[in-house]
C-alpha cells in the first residue's frame, strides 16, 4: 500500500484556527472581536478545546471579505 493511498485528504478538511488566521491575514485579537460581533465564520470546537474551521466555510468567508 502506498503512502498516498493511506493518507487521503478529506474533501472538507478542518483547518486549525492559527492557519486560518494566517490565510485571512488578521490577528487572534481581531478574530475574537469579530466573533463577539457575530462576523466570524462558524468554528468547530474539538474535545481538547482547539478550534477548527471547515475549509469550505473558510473559503466562503474569504470570498465574502474580497467582495465587501
Amino acid at each position: 500500500m502506498s503512502a498516498a493511498r493511506g493518507r487521503r485528504r478529506p474533501t472538507d478538511e478542518l483547518v486549525p484556527l492559527s492557519d486560518a488566521l494566517i490565510e485571512i491575514g488578521i490577528t487572534r485579537a481581531t478574530w475574537y472581536r469579530w466573533r463577539n460581533r457575530g462576523y466570524a465564520p462558524e468554528v468547530n470546537r474539538l474535545p481538547n478545546g482547539h478550534l477548527r474551521i471547515r475549509r469550505s466555510v473558510l473559503d466562503a468567508f474569504k470570498n465574502e471579505l474580497e467582495t465587501a
